[in-house]
């Protein structure tokens, strides 16, 4: 695809734009490491809530979905639509407490919640894992995403794509570093919104090119009577036995995964850049509509441009060998087919907006664990805030080019999150259970990170589990965490409990539901105790059928089937006004605002 001076005008201007907030946001981002990585806890609702769903916008999660459509019909994202019931956890459980806690980084949590060596040894660990192996992955797929559509797009090697997106993310890189989470916030606001228009955009006339809605639609009936598929292509749900997706599979999306999982984003009980943006929030009830908007924006408004194209790929390039060997770069031919020509700078512009916002996020989400959990904490203890500054910068830079070489290496972009979610396996109800129960130790997180990693890597490479393959993932993920829940209940019982101070500060400062803080709560007794359990999970309830009824029901809609889909878009307005006035009436009454 060629490019016009225009092109590369938008693009130019695109970038200078974004460097002009950074320098505008430099003076007050570089004042102290708190601004720098947490805004200061100054930050509102809506504009930490974007942040985090632009921040899941990355130039990979279009490629992806695609993969997926291709390999599993629009049933395929369940892998991540699943992650709607753990999302909503966050909402109305632990948005709150996460504020409470006033930590700076989600690890930092170990020290206040546990005691003694464990608690600095998981501090130290979680750090280093999360900032360097496990971030440099997600870096790594992001990486891979631009350069795959760089090599499409420009016609370029992978290598001459790596050099391109190394300028993109040395650019990315220097507003990090220059305003800290104040400059990806602001940015994260506008590239949000220019690469939302851009998808939908390109929706449009890729249903166009393939002649209308009605045509797309017929077109991938045919395709799956030439399959003789039990379910369609289109179904949101598979059949049982489905030939898209085995019904195990899917009963281990909606049943397991979303709690038993750790995952980037998606943690249950909250963590990761969510809890960087939740800790940035003026409140706790900014905390909460904060996470709220992110879900509801996340899983309901943006997959459907992404999953059109998709299907027009699935229908225009199914007999394709490349498109059979890399359906992920099916995406990037709809664009360079379809788009029209005055609309290439913007789209490359989108793009970069896409890969910017996420890197951006990575970068300051894995320096603020080195250098809050590692570097202050544990190699310099008495410097000034500037000099944190300083190295949090050079730390910045340094995880931006290690990134670089990890994605030299990968060539899948949805493998690579699918091992992030297996290794992760098992550990998801530790890092529940942490907050509302007072018996998990220190050892209980310690135990069941090793239980699961060591279980995965022995399934996948001993006994030869696939990964890529529906059935043998959901195996694989099934044991996993039988074995790593059945390690750390072990552990759990047969070490000893955390010193009664600890228990006792934890509980005072964060105030979880009292019931299985008994033996605690009952010896704080100038702290009301919290019995918001059963309100918290109908909010749950209602809040998981407003995400999904709204899903499906623009999709019912999209795909022609328009009764259907206003009905449930009605019933997803209808769940939002029941949270409405279920939190005017009891919710914010809890809540520190």
């Amino acid at each position: 695809m060629q490019l016009t001076v225009t092109d590369l005008i938008v693009i130019a201007l695109y970038f200078i734009f974004n460097l002009l907030i950074a320098m505008w946001l430099r003076k007050r981002a570089t004042q102290s490491v708190s601004e720098f990585f947490i805004a200061g806890k100054k930050v509102s609702w809506w504009l930490a809530g974007t942040s985090m769903v632009a921040t899941t916008f990355a130039a990979d999660t279009p490629l992806v979905v695609t993969g997926l459509v291709a390999a599993n019909g629009i049933a395929g994202n369940w892998i991540w639509w699943s992650m709607a019931f753990s999302g909503m956890l966050t909402v109305f459980f632990f948005a709150k407490l996460w504020n409470r806690a006033g930590v700076l980084t989600d690890v930092e949590f170990a020290e206040i919640r546990y005691s003694g060596k464990p608690a600095t040894f998981l501090r130290a660990f979680r750090a280093v894992y999360l900032a360097v192996p496990v971030n440099l992955i997600i870096m790594g797929w992001v990486n891979l995403a631009i350069a795959k559509i760089l090599m499409n797009v420009l016609g370029v090697s992978k290598v001459e794509s790596l050099a391109i997106a190394l300028l993109i993310m040395f650019i990315t890189a220097s507003i990090s570093t220059l305003s800290g989470l104040w400059g990806v916030l602001w940015t994260d606001l506008f590239q949000f919104v220019l690469k939302m228009g851009m998808v939908i955009a390109l929706a449009f006339f890729a249903v166009k090119a393939s002649g209308g809605m009605d045509v797309l639609i017929d077109k991938l009936h045919m395709i799956d009577k030439s399959r003789d598929a039990s379910s369609s292509i289109m179904s949101f749900v598979p059949d049982l036995d489905s030939v898209w997706m085995p019904m195990i599979t899917f009963f281990v999306f909606i049943a397991v995964n979303w709690w038993a999982s750790w995952y980037p984003g998606a943690e249950p009980g909250g963590g990761g850049y969510v809890a960087q943006r939740i800790f940035s929030a003026k409140d706790e009830k900014h905390s909460l509509l904060a996470t709220l908007w992110f879900n509801v924006a996340h899983y309901a408004l943006r997959p459907w441009p992404w999953i059109i194209v998709a299907l027009v790929a699935v229908v225009r390039f199914q007999n394709d060998p490349q498109f059979i060997k890399d359906p992920e770069s099916g995406y990037i031919r709809i664009l360079i087919s379809d788009l029209p020509a005055y609309l290439r700078g913007l789209m490359l512009a989108a793009f970069a907006a896409a890969y910017m916002s996420t890197i951006g996020t990575q970068l300051n989400w894995g320096a603020s664990y080195l250098v809050n959990d590692v570097y202050k904490r544990f190699i310099r203890k008495d410097k000034n805030e500037k000099h944190y500054v300083r190295i949090s910068q050079i730390i910045t830079m340094l995880l931006m080019l290690c990134s670089v070489i990890v994605t030299f290496y990968m060539e899948s972009i949805g493998s690579a999150w699918k091992i992030l979610m297996s290794i992760g396996a098992g550990t998801g109800l530790v890092y529940i259970l942490r907050w509302f129960w007072w018996r998990v130790n220190a050892w209980s997180e310690i135990s069941a990170m090793t239980a699961a990693f060591i279980t995965s890597l022995v399934l996948q490479f001993g006994f030869r589990f696939d990964e890529n393959n529906p059935r043998d993932f959901a195996y694989l993920l099934l044991i996993t965490v039988a074995i790593t829940s059945t390690v750390w209940l072990i552990v759990t019982m047969l070490t000893k409990p955390e010193p009664k101070a600890i228990l006792i500060s934890f509980y005072r400062k964060v105030r979880p539901n009292a019931m299985m803080w008994a033996p605690i709560a009952k010896e704080v007794t100038d702290i009301i105790p919290e019995k918001d359990g059963i309100f918290n999970i109908i909010n749950w309830l209602f809040g998981v059928a407003m995400i999904y009824t709204f899903l499906f029901g623009m999709g019912k809609i999209i795909l022609g089937e328009l009764l259907l889909g206003i009905i449930l878009v009605a019933a997803g307005f209808a769940f939002g006004v029941l949270i409405y006035f279920r939190m005017n009436k009891k919710g914010w009454q809890s809540l520190r605002i």
